[in-house]
């Protein structure tokens, strides 16, 4: 899962796409028909400015270490230090990377990948390994990593991950230093796609230091980029890797980050030119501004896989009760949210599934359903057999979007329920610990999908306490219709499964969406080559500067 937006929507949790290969002889794959294949590279073109420095902003990454990465921001910083055996390209496809050949079994469960010879950024080769081991590392329960639900497509993962199964039973096996063998559970269309989240680290540097990803003198990485400096709560600089296997596609010499939350201020230094880049997929534009640069032509928006939802805590009062729960998610007036806050394309929410990924599209309620929501919330207290709501507070992070909603979601509370909502604002990191912590009664986040499937929204639910299921919300029907979903062949079945299960989490609504979210951003003319992908991840490897 892809945590929140940070700016726009937390979750974004937010995902890029493959990247690939482009330095001439783009490998090849075998694979059968219907199989997702690699598509062909892409190449750096035009005349590159003799200075080539990208100044960006962007929010404080939670980690950057690969295998811990659960958020958009954090997500940024790990494509551009690491590499996988498979990349995402502008049009979200995967290419080829680190791998330079990929064989697919007849029965599609068995991808053998062979490595190219590259090497990591102190010098070492890197090795089938090193994949392994990193990927292992995210499936041992010790190690607590939010992103091990993205290797359950791999025989016995989600086994061993709950402790049923032994870590030779998991389908990872290398078979010597440039090669890796991955038999998976069953055929998965999209395991190409998800596999460009699977991070190789180094055995050796990780296994020596518990806290190596948290200073540039000891965190080892093998992409386009290495951390030179990281200032806490200041700013981050990343420097071309000397040591990257495709070091010359990439033009930029450095990509410093600031880390500024005001999108205002931000807004500010674009326009000045102290940055080239302001806005989505890892920072926001202020909401009053949207309108103003969409009408100058200058605004550049692309639909994401993403959504923006609101968490119920399930298991604190008034909120134990799901029609009370619904209550406060049919008084939400969702398109008035979207046109006049949102105000670049974002699309109303009646589901959780983002409508990039949704088979309900229309949704399961009527939006703004004030009559029904004040019907339930009278039956609700009703059952709860109490005459008065105990103070409601609704938790957000600060950006002057969310701010927005949170004032907006506040006055229609009122207005349709009669209810005083308490607003509190905190920074990211500490919104997220509160989350996790079960400290707030409703709170907003987003996800941003790993590929662009309803499952993979879905499966965020699938576990009561974890930290892409902050409600505290479980339903052994609602798991049995997603595992359903993942083992079954038959695409109208397996539709049929994800509806089921969707349809029983609007009927209890741990959760509600809001909005299916856009990326939206302003950016010097002179910069080209960065990709953002349709899933909403950006990626510097293929950026320059003209001159």
């Amino acid at each position: 899962m892809n945590r929140p937006v940070v700016l726009t929507s937390l979750f974004v949790l937010l995902t890029g796409l493959f990247a690939g290969c482009s330095s001439g002889n783009t490998p090849t794959q075998t694979a059968p028909d219907n199989q997702q294949q690699p598509a062909p590279a892409q190449q750096a073109t035009a005349h590159p400015a003799a200075e080539q420095i990208l100044h960006m902003n962007a929010a404080e990454p939670e980690t950057l270490d690969s295998g811990m990465s659960n958020d958009v921001i954090s997500g940024a910083f790990i494509r551009s230090l690491y590499d996988g055996l498979v990349r995402l390209d502008k049009d979200g496809k995967p290419v080829h990377s680190v791998a330079s050949d990929i064989q697919v079994s007849e029965d599609k469960k068995v991808y053998t990948f062979t490595l190219r010879d590259s090497k990591w950024s102190n010098g070492d080769p890197v090795t089938a390994q090193d994949f392994a081991f990193g990927w292992m590392r995210v499936l041992n329960p010790k190690t607590a990593s939010g992103s091990a639900y993205k290797y359950y497509p791999i025989k016995n993962a989600r086994a061993f991950y709950e402790g049923k199964a032994k870590a030779e039973d998991v389908g990872i096996k290398v078979v010597d230093d440039k090669k890796l063998q991955v038999t998976l559970e069953n055929p998965t269309p999209y395991f190409l796609t998800l596999a460009t989240f699977y991070y190789p680290v180094n055995q050796k540097v990780v296994e020596a230091n518990p806290d190596w990803a948290k200073k540039p003198e000891s965190i080892v990485t093998n992409g386009p980029f290495k951390l030179v400096n990281w200032e806490h709560k200041n700013k981050i600089e990343l420097a071309k890797n000397e040591h990257y296997w495709d070091k010359d596609v990439v033009k930029f010499n450095e990509v410093e980050f600031s880390m500024i939350e005001d999108t205002n201020t931000e807004l500010e230094l674009f326009n000045s030119g102290e940055l080239d880049w302001a806005g989505g997929p890892i920072s926001g534009l202020p909401a009053d501004a949207i309108g103003p640069l969409r009408d100058e032509g200058k605004l550049q928006t692309m639909k994401r896989a993403t959504n923006y939802y609101l968490l119920f805590q399930t298991e604190k009062p008034p909120f134990t009760n799901s029609k009370i729960r619904k209550a406060f998610a049919y008084a939400i007036n969702r398109s008035d949210i979207a046109e006049n806050i949102g105000q670049a394309g974002q699309t109303p929410l009646m589901g959780f599934v983002p409508l990039s990924a949704s088979l309900k599209p229309d949704g399961y309620f009527k939006d703004n359903d004030v009559e029904t929501a004040k019907q339930l919330l009278a039956e609700g207290m009703k059952e709860m057999g109490i005459a008065k709501l105990p103070e409601i507070t609704y938790l957000y992070n600060t950006s002057d979007l969310n701010k927005k909603i949170a004032e907006a979601l506040q006055a229609q509370w009122k207005q349709a329920l009669g209810v005083d909502v308490k607003l509190i604002n905190k920074e990211l990191k500490v919104m997220f610990d509160d989350q996790e912590q079960g400290k707030y009664m409703i709170s907003r986040t987003g996800w941003t999908g790993d590929y662009n499937d309803s499952v993979n929204f879905l499966e965020l639910m699938m576990e009561k306490y974890s930290s892409n299921n902050s409600t505290f919300w479980f339903s052994e029907k609602y798991v049995e219709l997603v595992k359903k979903a993942y083992a079954e062949p038959d695409e109208a079945k397996r539709n049929q499964y994800l509806v089921e299960a969707e349809s029983i989490l609007m009927e209890e609504m741990p959760i509600t969406g809001v909005y299916s979210s856009v990326n939206s951003w302003v950016q010097n003319e002179k910069v080209k080559g960065i990709t953002v992908d349709p899933l909403g991840y950006i990626d510097f490897k293929w950026g320059y500067k003209e001159q």
